[in-house]
């Protein structure tokens, strides 16, 4: 058996059984070090698989923390600690001081440090990084409760428009475009919903392979039924202005795009915050599987070896 026909999350659970341990299986893996819990988490950005050699440095950097960030604020953590792992070939130096000027552009954001790191030349630019967070407490997937509201931050959708369109490369963007473009080379993780998500949030999880299949993660892990309603997905203008002038369907954007950091999660209705950038899409019943307006819905994010 190959890899693409077990799949990335097949292969991830039987080396979980491998190591024999039920720790894996979140954004982050919590481990409690005295009264601290810890927050680890690691993520790689590829050349030709997650970005082109034509991106900006800059924003690559950026975008290599963000994404470990995200992770982090996921389960209810501040990020404290990174380690960058750098692969790249006998590039001018000047790109390399793009890409970290980048990565301490967005910790100074975040306000975490990159405390070392390693660098090995390779034939492509491969930029992977080790992050360390600090949680009050641990939210993961396996915790979603019956009753509860099922809810995302921001919108969806826009990032895998803006790297359609980057693809095109095209000699003029319009306003519209240029902003869905900046939502896919410099997300920003959702570090204002940590406070939020560690004071309610029974289950959580940060959307990098696209909606469809973060809901399947929340529902399988679990146990419970997943109901959404599709009107409720929140579009941004900008792409609705994508999909009706390219003649593309908003919510396959949504549900399968992927790489919009945003996050999903669950808790009582009642603790919405009208201070936050949050809609509700539907709620947790009893049962398994996920369903959107009332018909079984497939995962159909992001595969690594689809």
């Amino acid at each position: 058996m190959r890899i693409s026909e077990l799949g990335e999350f097949g292969l991830i659970e039987r080396l979980k059984n491998l190591l024999g341990e039920n720790i894996i299986g979140d954004d982050t893996a919590c481990v409690s070090l005295g009264d601290v819990n810890l927050l680890l988490t690691c993520d790689l950005l590829l050349e030709d698989r997650h970005f082109k050699s034509f991106f900006p440095p800059a924003s690559l950097g950026w975008k290599a923390i963000s994404v470990n960030v995200s992770d982090v604020c996921a389960n209810g953590g501040t990020p404290k600690w990174a380690l960058v792992s750098l692969m790249v070939p006998d590039f001018e130096v000047s790109y390399i001081e793009e890409l970290y000027e980048g990565i301490k552009r967005a910790c100074e954001f975040y306000g975490c440090r990159v405390v070392g790191g390693n660098v090995s030349r390779s034939d492509k630019v491969g930029i992977d990084v080790f992050m360390v967070g600090i949680a009050q407490r641990f939210v993961g997937r396996s915790t979603a409760k019956v009753g509860d509201g099922v809810f995302v931050s921001g919108t969806l959708g826009d990032s895998r428009a803006g790297l359609e369109l980057l693809l095109m490369q095209k000699d003029y963007y319009e306003s519209f475009e240029l902003r869905l473009i900046e939502r896919h080379l410099r997300p920003t993780a959702r570090i204002d919903y940590v406070k939020h998500i560690t004071k309610y949030a029974n289950a959580s999880i940060d959307i990098s392979d696209g909606l469809s299949s973060e809901l399947w993660h929340i529902s399988k892990r679990s146990g419970v039924k997943i109901v959404v309603e599709k009107r409720r997905i929140p579009l941004s203008k900008e792409l609705l202005l994508f999909c009706e002038k390219y003649g593309k369907d908003p919510y396959d954007y949504a549900l399968n795009g992927g790489e919009d950091y945003q996050l999903l999660f669950t808790h009582p209705v009642h603790r919405q915050n009208p201070f936050l950038d949050m809609t509700q899409i539907g709620v947790v019943e009893e049962g398994q599987g996920v369903f959107i307006d009332g018909e079984p819905l497939k995962a159909q994010g992001y595969k690594h070896f689809g």
